[in-house]
């Protein structure tokens, strides 16, 4: 295998050529912004004709045909894709990301996704002189929008520590360990998150049904113990009804099902008993088995009204 360090070149905009897959509400947001930080993009859609798809190549971003050719063609590939089994696909098909990078590519997977795919990534894309860094982000559209994502990176420390330009501007990065913990971190993440949205949004319901002017309760809380950015960035867009996705909801249901169903289902001193994760993860398939899937975590309270007859 080949060594670490140096790295061939520090990342600038000038040298380092990047590569991007998924371009969602997250991905899109996040490729642009290196764009506007002067980075040279390709990228790689399954659907060219997408919005987002037309709006990356107006930055000066360039299409390309297949996810070996973007390999080919650059130093950093970032993936931000749906499911662990859409990563599985376009990293390790045969096809894929690792079939056509060049020796100290690094792939950068901020797709929630399962830490053990993360340690198979990682091991491969090592068998090939190659890396690979787990590092989903937390922080929604508007997160992705400002820059000001939290990153939480899994992998080698120095590959992390050499990625840092490019994390500074897409929000903060947090070394958290070996390959996997970062996706470890990001479940641990979407459990509070959850338990968040869902204290919220009976907060919400239970103002209402008391008579209380529920944008008044919100101004009075959200600077008391109560208030938390999951309430900043969600709580006037559930008082509006304003359901557009910084994240789906059936994303969640992945997320929580991987902290609440398979948590290392090969060591039972890592299965971790978590009722309150489990019960947030039924509400929210609710909201899928309601057709509001698409939805934005935030629709959460919706299911809430519903079970209290609105």
């Amino acid at each position: 295998m080949g060594t670490l360090t140096p790295f061939p070149n520090p990342i600038t905009p000038s040298q380092t050529r990047i590569g991007w897959i998924g371009i969602g509400v997250m991905g899109a947001a996040m490729a642009s912004r290196l764009l506007s930080a002067g980075y040279s993009l390709s990228f790689y859609a399954r659907t060219p004709s997408k919005p987002s798809s037309l709006s990356l190549q107006s930055q000066g971003a360039v299409l390309v045909s297949s996810p070996r050719d973007l390999a080919r063609s650059c130093d950093v590939i970032f993936t931000m894709l749906g499911h662990p089994p859409d990563v599985r696909q376009i990293v390790l098909d045969s096809d894929g990301l690792l079939s056509g990078l060049n020796p100290n590519s690094v792939i950068v997977d901020t797709t929630s996704s399962h830490p053990a795919l993360a340690r198979e990534i990682f091991s491969a894309a090592r068998k090939i002189d190659c890396w690979a860094v787990d590092a989903p982000v937390s922080g929604g559209d508007i997160g992705a929008r400002d820059g000001k994502l939290a990153i939480l990176a899994g992998g080698d420390g120095e590959v992390v520590k050499w990625l840092t330009p490019l994390f500074d501007i897409l929000g903060k990065v947090t070394y958290m360990g070996q390959a996997g913990c970062g996706q470890s971190c990001k479940i641990g993440n979407q459990i509070v998150v959850g338990a968040n949205l869902l204290g919220l949004s009976e907060g919400l319901v239970f103002a209402e049904k008391a008579g209380l002017d529920v944008g008044q309760l919100f101004e009075a809380v959200r600077s008391g113990a109560a208030g938390s950015m999951v309430m900043e960035l969600f709580g006037e867009r559930m008082i509006g009804r304003d359901f557009r996705p910084g994240g789906f909801a059936e994303y969640h249901v992945k997320d929580l099902g991987m902290g609440v169903d398979v948590v290392e289902q090969d060591d039972d001193e890592k299965v971790v008993v978590l009722p309150g994760a489990a019960l947030c993860k039924q509400l929210f398939s609710g909201m899928v088995a309601n057709g509001d899937g698409k939805l934005g975590t935030q629709g959460l309270i919706t299911v809430i009204q519903r079970l209290n007859g609105k």
